[in-house]
């Protein structure tokens, strides 16, 4: 069951076209994911529409749900195809479906990397100066305690996980930043598939990953 969403600030300017592209890649897949949420935009996109058009509004809800796909399906690079392969991720054995917003990029997704302990990660070039990933916790894997310089979008793709906050589930959304401090980990039998936007280096509070800290710009790319 989804527990965390984006705001309704969020939700908001996405459907009004105000949100970042990065911030609206993120939010755009969770509403794949996430029935109410979506519902939470049709009704945002048939307000816009009644203040943009008051004359000549008479819609139905078919066509403010035709309108939420064009929004929902809009391209960062209006030049990826999508093709079915795309929706689907192989990773030692297992695989997992990926929201329809992300499939775009299934080709941009770089090699996957072994980190530390039962961590895995692969990045996606999704442009910018933002650096996202996919990032897979085996059972009993986790990240090392750490707070952030900078914003951590995370959506769970597939799986549950906690941090020491809160427990998350597939589909569940959040923001950490520089007030929040957390050590994501899962015993799920199936591991956790999440993925993350960053826009500047974590930093590590705890234990010997500290000592990653003078070096992590060197991973932030």
């Amino acid at each position: 069951m989804i527990k965390f969403h984006p705001s309704i600030q969020q939700l908001s300017q996405f459907a009004d076209g105000t949100l970042s592209s990065t911030e609206a890649l993120i939010v755009s897949a969770h509403c794949d994911m996430c029935s109410q949420c979506r519902n939470k935009l049709e009704l945002y996109i048939e307000a816009n529409a009644e203040v943009a058009f008051p004359e000549t509004i008479d819609s139905t809800e078919s066509e403010f749900s035709g309108m939420l796909e064009m929004i929902t399906s809009q391209e960062v690079d209006a030049g990826i195809q999508v093709t079915p392969k795309n929706h689907i991720i192989d990773l030692d054995g297992k695989t997992f479906e990926l929201p329809r917003t992300l499939t775009r990029f299934a080709d941009s997704i770089g090699n996957w990397s072994h980190l530390v302990g039962k961590l895995w990660q692969a990045p996606v070039d999704i442009g910018g100066d933002t650096v996202a990933n996919f990032i897979y916790m085996e059972k009993g894997g986790s990240v090392p305690e750490h707070t952030h310089r900078g914003s951590e979008m995370t959506l769970v793709i597939n799986g549950e996980f906690s941090d020491g906050i809160s427990e998350y589930d597939t589909g569940d959304f959040m923001v950490m930043n520089g007030e929040h401090k957390h050590s994501p980990s899962t015993q799920a039998d199936e591991g956790c598939l999440v993925f993350s936007i960053v826009d500047k280096p974590l930093h590590f509070t705890s234990g010997w990953a500290r000592l990653i800290n003078p070096f992590s710009h060197l991973f932030f790319k």
